[in-house]
């Protein structure tokens, strides 16, 4: 499984790819077919609350992509936000 990191007009700290990575494969080790999971990062308005925005991208081969998009406090809420939205996700389409 291929894990991307883009972090739009930042550098993300080691703390934070860490962090991505192991999120990435606790999800990959439920969903195997997994080939590729794309994470951006983005300050919004940096001047509020809530602009640490995550879109994540899962990759299924034969399958449509799978995107979740969520704004929290902190890039880790974030990302937990956007991979649960995601794993419900995989959960409808593995029912089917």
């Amino acid at each position: 499984m291929d894990v991307r990191i883009q972090a739009i007009h930042f550098d993300a700290s080691e703390k934070l790819v860490a962090f991505i990575n192991k999120k990435a494969e606790r999800i990959a080790r439920h969903y195997p077919a997994l080939t590729a999971v794309d994470v951006t990062l983005k300050v919004v308005k940096p001047e509020t609350a809530m602009n640490k925005q995550a879109i994540i991208k899962l990759t299924v081969p034969q399958e449509p992509e799978l995107v979740a998009d969520k704004t929290a406090d902190s890039f880790e809420e974030a990302i937990d936000l956007a991979l649960e939205a995601l794993d419900r996700q995989l959960e409808k389409r593995k029912d089917k």
